[in-house]
C-alpha cells in the first residue's frame, strides 16, 4: 500500500498559511503536520488537509496574571483545516498522556519543525505515555464512530477506517507494543488478523483511495462482525500498566528553554 503524499504546491500553500499565522499572532511555529486521513494513509483524492501545529509566544506573553487563549484556529475552507496548540498547553497535554498530541508527533507528513525542540519533545514521550489512557481513548473513539456512522444499510466508506484504525490501535496497545503508529499501513501490518478479514480491509482501502470523500456503499458484513466483536470484547479491559516515569521538571525546563530561545 503506497502512502499518500502531499504535492509541492500544497506544501507551499500550507507553509504560507503558517507564515501568516506567525505574522498575525506574533508566534513561532515549532512543528506542523498532517493529522487526518492524509497522515493516516487512507486519503481520498478529494480529502482535505488537516494541518495541526504547535507554537510558542515571546516571553512577555507568559508574564500575565490572566490566562490567555492557547489555541489558534483558522477559518476552514474547502481544502485547508488549520489549528494549533500553544507550547505550554502542549506540554501539559503530554504530562496528561494525551494520545492525540503523541499521535501528531508520529505523523509521516511534516510541513515544518524546529529539529532540536521536537527532538527534545519526542524524547519525553516514552516517559509520559499511558497504555491505560491510550487504550480507552481509542476504544471510545471506535465506539462513538461506529454508532454515529455505520448503522445504516448504506454507509460512507471512509467511516470504516474511522472505526478500524482505533480498534487496531487498541489491539496494538493490549499487545504491549506501546503507542500505536499513526500510519494505518504499519498498524495493519502489525495486527494479527484472519486472511479473509485482512483481504477485505485491503480491498476497501484501495477502493477508498480511489473514491471521493462522500462515496457510499453497502455495509460489509465481515467488517461489521469484526467491529461488533471487538467493541463487545473491549468493554472490559485487561489490566494494563500505568507505568509513567516522566519528571515534570524536565517539561518545565523544556518550556523555559523554548520560550527563552
Amino acid at each position: 500500500m503506497e502512502y499518500e503524499s502531499v504535492d509541492a504546491t500544497m506544501r507551499a500553500r500550507v507553509r504560507q498559511a503558517l507564515q501568516e499565522v506567525e505574522k498575525k499572532y506574533g508566534v513561532r511555529v515549532l512543528y506542523a503536520c498532517e493529522s487526518g486521513s492524509r497522515g493516516w494513509g487512507f486519503a481520498s483524492p478529494d480529502s482535505d488537509y488537516d494541518v495541526r501545529f504547535l507554537y510558542v509566544h515571546p516571553p512577555k506573553w507568559y508574564l500575565r496574571v490572566e490566562p490567555q487563549r492557547d489555541v489558534i484556529e483558522l477559518p476552514i475552507d474547502d481544502e485547508l483545516d488549520v489549528c494549533g496548540w500553544e507550547w505550554r498547553k502542549a506540554l501539559g497535554l503530554l504530562k496528561g498522556a494525551n494520545p492525540t498530541l503523541i499521535e501528531w508527533l508520529d505523523s509521516p507528513v511534516v510541513y515544518q519543525q524546529d529539529d532540536a525542540v521536537l527532538a527534545a519533545l519526542r524524547a519525553q514521550v516514552p516517559h509520559w505515555f499511558s497504555p491505560v489512557r491510550a487504550r480507552w481513548h481509542y476504544y471510545s473513539m471506535a465506539k462513538k464512530n461506529f454508532r454515529g456512522y455505520l448503522q445504516d444499510a448504506e454507509v460512507r466508506l471512509k467511516k470504516y477506517f474511522y472505526v478500524l484504525r482505533p480498534l487496531l490501535a487498541v489491539r496494538w496497545i493490549e499487545a504491549g507494543k506501546g503507542m500505536p503508529p499513526m500510519r494505518f499501513a504499519t498498524l495493519l501490518d502489525g495486527s494479527d488478523l484472519t486472511a479473509p478479514l485482512r483481504a477485505e480491509i485491503d480491498a476497501l482501502l484501495v477502493l477508498k483511495q480511489k473514491a471521493g470523500e462522500a462515496q457510499y456503499g453497502p455495509r460489509r458484513p465481515l467488517l461489521h462482525a469484526f467491529i461488533q466483536a471487538e467493541l463487545a470484547r473491549g468493554e472490559v479491559a485487561d489490566a494494563l500498566p500505568e507505568s509513567r516515569s516522566g519528571n515534570v521538571r524536565e517539561l518545565d525546563h523544556l518550556l523555559y528553554q523554548t520560550v527563552m530561545a
